[in-house]
């Protein structure tokens, strides 16, 4: 794995507020939200004529808002058109693979500004619908029709890492109650409520209806109630990633142009992608992603880093054992010391290796075609020192690694940003 051809940065960011937008905003209305906030965050400002091309990352607007072709769509809101604007799909990773494919179509001298849309607007569809076409991306031979849609293949994964490693449930809470302090902080964040702000407020509901009033002593006794429902063994509902809308923003840049737009260029120096078979029955483990290890290994070669030296990170935690996973498979912890980390503070805003500060997808959400460029996006932020409210890290960030998983962990892409 080679050095990219050409250095490539990242010149500006945004996104719009993530949560049930619609039906006040529908893709178009969001990504123009997300296209202003990046251009507002562009130093030395940026127009359209500044731009080559456009890359959308979406997942099915097909089957959410029967309306496809999102290319040219989002790149004429825009005043983008006639220049190329092609749309990318692999599940939840599908603004990571467009970003990605930005980066090598500049490191390869086709262009020199390209525009990455990450977009999905999903709330349009009642639950069950949303539920419909999320299996889409799982096997729809085996899987979907037995009944196995994401939050039971996540629980066969959970399922099988706590019977290897002696996880449990109290190790997922611990994932829930940090990302959901995190995006208490984030304006951008869908739930910007802690579990325990959560949990108060239930209370003060029971008590002033005059019901019983429960006996919580924690936020480990809350999510162990009722009020925390069981999905699927042994994910409960504060276990899952929340079903948005939104859209984020990127403007990245060729090395010798960066500075046309910025005196303070986010440098890309490591991407890589990997792939696993889609159905799990296939697959050799069910404790580890195998398309994740695979594209840390070229983001990690490409960069010259190794897993030591990433500061911060934000992951891909679409259910809360898929964070804990995460981190075994980027090589930041041992196979089964994950929890053990997550448990002694480690990933925590003010730990050794903060993951998540944005609030992850289980606090911040996850429109899912909208969600690597929104990892983009928190890196712009964390290593410019602008991240909103309390979140930002008390140390200066140099290295920063974000991790996009499509589907039941078939697609992943890895991304590396320097200073």
């Amino acid at each position: 794995m080679g050095k990219l051809a050409r250095k490539v940065a990242l010149v500006g960011a945004g996104m719009c507020k993530f949560g049930a937008n619609f039906p006040h905003q529908r893709n178009p209305d969001m990504w123009v939200e997300a296209w202003l906030d990046a251009v507002r965050r562009t130093d030395n400002g940026i127009e359209p004529k500044d731009i080559d091309a456009c890359y959308v990352g979406n997942y099915s607007s097909d089957l959410f808002n029967h309306q496809g072709h999102l290319g040219p769509q989002m790149a004429g809101l825009v005043g983008l058109v006639p220049k190329p604007a092609s749309r990318f799909e692999g599940a939840c990773a599908s603004s990571g693979i467009a970003f990605r494919q930005a980066i090598i179509a500049i490191a390869s001298g086709i262009h020199d500004v390209v525009c990455v849309s990450g977009v999905e607007c999903m709330t349009e569809l009642p639950t069950t619908g949303v539920t419909d076409v999320l299996a889409t991306a799982s096997d729809s031979l085996f899987e979907y029709p037995a009944g196995a849609t994401f939050p039971g293949l996540y629980a066969t994964l959970a399922s099988a890492h706590f019977h290897k490693y002696g996880t449990t449930v109290e190790d997922l809470m611990r994932v829930a109650i940090k990302n959901h302090e995190n995006g208490k902080e984030n304006p951008y964040a869908q739930m910007q409520s802690s579990i325990k702000d959560i949990m108060n407020s239930k209370i003060s509901k029971i008590k002033a209806s005059g019901g019983e009033i429960p006996d919580w002593k924690d936020e480990f006794d809350f999510l162990k109630s009722r009020s925390n429902p069981m999905i699927a063994y042994p994910l409960r509902l504060f276990d899952c990633s929340l079903v948005t809308d939104g859209a984020a923003c990127l403007f990245i840049a060729a090395g010798d142009v960066a500075k046309k737009f910025t005196d303070t260029p986010i440098w890309i120096t490591g991407t890589g992608q990997g792939s696993a078979e889609l159905s799990m029955h296939d697959r050799e483990s069910l404790t580890s992603f195998i398309a994740t290890k695979e594209a840390a290994r070229q983001a990690y070669e490409m960069s010259g880093l190794k897993p030591k030296d990433i500061q911060i990170a934000e992951v891909h935690d679409c259910f809360t054992i898929a964070e804990i996973v995460a981190l075994e498979d980027l090589g930041f912890y041992e196979k089964g010391k994950a929890v053990d980390a997550i448990k002694n503070g480690e990933t925590k805003r003010d730990g050794s290796l903060p993951i998540n500060v944005s609030g992850g997808l289980k606090s911040k959400g996850h429109p899912v075609g909208a969600t690597g460029a929104a990892f983009a996006v928190e890196a712009f932020k964390q290593m410019r020192g602008i991240a909103e409210r309390n979140r930002q890290v008390k140390f200066d960030v140099e290295r920063m690694l974000t991790h996009n998983l499509g589907g039941s962990g078939a697609t992943c892409v890895v991304t590396i940003f320097e200073k």
